[in-house]
């Protein structure tokens, strides 16, 4: 009697194991015939639909281990299979948000402090630009209780500010301190002429000079 209860009881548990088997290999079956749905719900995100459906064979693994190895429950492992699908589907779904919300929260900095049409701004901490450059694409940077965006619409230009001999505070011309060559050219019949046309050359001479610094 013995060795027929363990016989008997042998043949049970390979029942039960044929019936979970059983439970599993129809939960594959309708699994699969859901991701077919999927597939062609999201025909054009095949990127998205593949990242899904990985994490939903994952999540598949995970449960038929359970049934098989582990003598988890048929209803623990399908519990398993809706958490997997809840949690990918929600990253399917969160995803494309934070990307769109990312976007809009860069446009709305663009639109607060826009840079394209020229600023002034105090340095703060970093000071990289001091001899001037040029910005060739978005960059941010940090201003006094906030952030600054500049090279949003194209390349531009940091140029150092500069006092003339006005006293007013502007862009530093380029040349900087190059010396200028003024060449004159004068005519004159002979050494007297000249000498007697001096002082005329002289204001002349004055004239353009002091026209040229204020132009500086």
């Amino acid at each position: 009697m013995i060795e027929l209860d363990g016989i008997d009881g042998f043949e049970a548990q390979v029942s039960a194991l044929e019936e979970a088997l059983a439970g599993a290999s129809s939960m594959a079956g309708g699994f699969q015939a859901e991701m077919a749905k999927v597939r062609e719900s999201l025909s054009e995100t095949g990127k998205g639909a593949a990242k899904l459906e990985g994490a939903l064979n994952r999540g598949l693994s995970r449960a038929i281990d359970g049934v098989v190895f582990d003598g988890m429950k048929l209803s623990d492992a399908l519990g398993t299979i809706a958490q997997s699908m809840i949690g990918a589907s929600y990253r399917a779904a969160v995803n494309p948000v934070k990307q769109h919300l990312s976007g809009m929260v860069m446009q709305g900095i663009s639109n607060l402090l826009p840079f394209a049409n020229g600023a002034s701004f105090s340095q703060g901490r970093v000071m990289p630009f001091a001899d001037g450059g040029v910005v060739h694409g978005p960059t941010t940077f940090p201003m006094r209780g906030g952030v600054g965006l500049m090279g949003e619409a194209g390349p531009e230009a940091i140029m150092p500010l500069a006092r003339g001999a006005d006293g007013k505070l502007g862009v530093r011309a380029g040349g900087g301190g190059r010396p200028v060559n003024v060449v004159m050219n004068i005519s004159t019949p002979d050494v007297q002429g000249f000498r007697r046309s001096q002082s005329q050359i002289a204001a002349q001479m004055g004239r353009v000079l002091g026209s040229g610094q204020r132009n500086l």
